[in-house]
């Protein structure tokens, strides 16, 4: 019962966030740190935030007619798609969003959400986006068991993802001239190249943390889960 109230209050809250977010927070078109083409969607952490909502909206109908077994006998389709969707991306996405918004936050806020934003951008809806996600993506990995798939295959999901969101902001760039993060404006293109890869490799490592955080949390489960696919094999 307490994993569907988990379920349920981080698919609410996450989703009012992206609604409110989407709905209300207007930066008026003259503004110089915000180019309109893109929307909501250029922003990864708006893009981050609606991961969120499908990941635990699917972690709470996994709690309803799906299995939390570490050993089922035959693994529902919504479990198998529960336990990728948060291994491959909603884990190192909700880290690597918190992480790096408030590291560049902590040196200089002007290089990632700007001062004069806070008049339309309110202190609980940035908590929402880059705090409660790494706080309820820990808690989830804590209490909730899942088999993390092959680490190549998990890799790749999220390796095509954020080359995919790279892609995307250079269309922007190409389409408007202004970068969606202002970091962007005071890196020259060496620079910016090696700001992407760091985050890459940073992203692949979150992922590996979240692989290694499962096994040692759930050892038994993982053991137990091995030892039966390798019965089945047989």
């Amino acid at each position: 019962m307490l994993k569907i109230l988990f379920h349920l209050l981080g698919a609410i809250q996450f989703f009012y966030g992206c609604y409110y977010d989407y709905t209300y927070v207007k930066i008026p078109s003259t503004s110089s740190t915000v180019t309109p083409f893109g929307g909501k969607f250029k922003y990864l952490t708006y893009l981050n935030a609606m991961l969120q909502t499908v990941y635990f909206t699917v972690a709470l109908i996994n709690d309803i007619i799906g299995t939390n077994e570490s050993t089922p006998s035959n693994k529902p389709l919504v479990r198998r798609i529960k336990d990728t969707l948060f291994s491959a991306l909603a884990f190192p996405l909700a880290m690597f969003v918190g992480i790096s918004f408030w590291a560049i936050y902590a040196v200089d806020r002007e290089l990632i959400l700007p001062k004069a934003l806070d008049a339309f951008f309110p202190t609980w809806l940035n908590h929402v986006m880059h705090s409660n996600i790494v706080l309820f993506t820990i808690i989830e990995i804590s209490t909730s068991f899942r088999m993390y798939p092959g680490r190549k295959f998990g890799l790749s999901i999220l390796s095509a993802f954020m080359l995919g969101y790279v892609i995307w902001v250079h269309v922007i760039y190409f389409k408007t001239g202004s970068w969606v993060y202002p970091i962007l404006n005071v890196l020259n293109w060496p620079l910016r190249i090696m700001f992407y890869l760091f985050s890459l490799g940073l992203v692949c490592g979150l992922y590996t943390l979240g692989e290694t955080l499962n096994r040692s949390v759930w050892a038994k489960e993982v053991e137990a889960t091995v030892k039966s696919g390798k019965k089945k094999a047989k």
